[in-house]
């Protein structure tokens, strides 16, 4: 990626996820479809805005979905609730309903898909390039 990325701040709400996953790929393209407002930027867990923000223990596992958001760190199905909540709409609601369900609950789901991924919806050589209409909402 390129050194132009834009600037990131506390307030940001950052989607990091395993650049060369394919189901993390579709969900970021679902995301980025359903977020009319653009309110989250995206980041690769293998690139350098995750290096500086997620622990290395959470980075280096790359079957964990991250969202930051508001200087807080959330995980897996932790992360994916609130980041349904942050594009709003009936996304808040449904975000809603998946906070209501007990984490532990939750993650053994989150799990068992992210175990099975790479072999459902394959892997691929490098992290995920944006277009150049999608490269504002993109970080390093």
């Amino acid at each position: 990626m390129s050194n132009t990325a834009p600037e990131y701040t506390e307030q940001d709400a950052i989607v990091f996820f395993d650049g060369v996953c394919g189901l993390c790929n579709h969900t970021i393209n679902f995301l980025m479809s359903r977020d009319s407002r653009s309110v989250l930027k995206y980041a690769p867990l293998q690139g350098e805005t995750a290096a500086n923000l997620v622990p290395d223990t959470v980075r280096h596992d790359l079957n964990t979905f991250v969202f930051a958001n508001r200087g807080r760190l959330h995980y897996r199905s932790g992360a994916m609730a609130r980041i349904l909540m942050r594009i709003g709409g009936a996304w808040r609601i449904l975000g809603a309903m998946l906070w209501l369900i007990p984490w532990p609950l939750r993650d053994v789901g989150y799990r068992i898909v992210s175990s099975l991924r790479y072999r459902l919806f394959g892997k691929r050589e490098s992290c995920r390039l944006p277009t150049p209409e999608e490269r504002s909402r993109f970080l390093d």
